[in-house]
């Protein structure tokens, strides 16, 4: 007897995202910055930068890390994992960076840094493509579910970007595009409080980059060597490893 195992190819298509216009009133944004806090938490958001964090620190024999989460949103998911890596002891002091004051906490100030200033605060409106750090500022740099709001070219930019600022790697934490993980968010689309995330949820999986993608993407960075692992429900962990 003999089977045949069909494969569906599922072509990167980029839909624009309602949370990156902020195209909803600040109740809705509010909302869908939960409902991203629900996915990270439930879907393996949390558990893959935990993950990622804690294989850096084997390799390195290093406990205590500075980290930028950039286009950080409310920082649940940095804080999240703190908190539960302090049971393994290790460390972690996090600066947020996001490009809207709306998207970050609102308990903690928001400062413009020039790129001389060494000051690390706690949340930074800035530009992810133009961190105004100076090189080597950070151990990690770190996105979650940053990565598929990006050009080819774009993440390349990035990337390089977190290369310049970090001392030991850049951190990506995204989506696997995939027809069952599309098949899986159209169901679960009735969980989600906001319209944006409705709205968002497929588009985000429609436009994200698959392992393989990804892999060949940054091969033209000055990267020392780039490990993908993919995690629970279609996460991939990007650990881009500084020269």
């Amino acid at each position: 007897m003999s089977f045949v195992v069909i494969v569906f190819q599922m072509k990167r298509v980029v839909i624009p995202e309602l949370l990156d216009a902020d195209s909803g009133s600040s109740q809705e944004i509010a909302q869908s910055l939960l409902d991203l806090r629900g996915i990270n938490k439930n879907f393996g958001g949390t558990a893959t930068l935990k993950h990622m964090i804690e294989h850096v620190s084997t390799k390195l024999a290093i406990t205590s890390f500075t980290l930028l989460e950039v286009a950080a949103g409310s920082g649940y998911v940095p804080e999240t994992v703190r908190q539960r890596l302090e049971n393994s002891g290790i460390q972690l002091r996090i600066t947020l960076l996001d490009r809207a004051p709306a998207h970050l906490p609102s308990r903690i100030s928001k400062n413009s840094v020039p790129r001389e200033n060494l000051v690390r605060n706690l949340a930074v409106v800035a530009d992810a493509m133009e961190l105004p750090f100076q090189d080597g500022s950070f151990d990690l740099v770190d996105s979650s579910l940053f990565a598929h709001h990006l050009s080819p070219q774009e993440l390349v930019e990035f990337v390089t970007e977190g290369l310049r600022v970090c001392r030991v790697a850049v951190l990506i934490n995204d989506l696997v595009r995939h027809p069952v993980h599309l098949g899986l968010v159209y169901a679960a689309l009735p969980l989600f409080h906001s319209r944006i995330t409705r709205h968002d949820a497929p588009a985000s999986v429609r436009r994200a980059y698959t392992p393989d993608e990804v892999a060949d993407l940054l091969q033209p960075t000055t990267a020392a060597r780039v490990e993908i692992q993919r995690h629970y429900l279609f996460r991939m962990g990007v650990i881009v490893w500084k020269q």
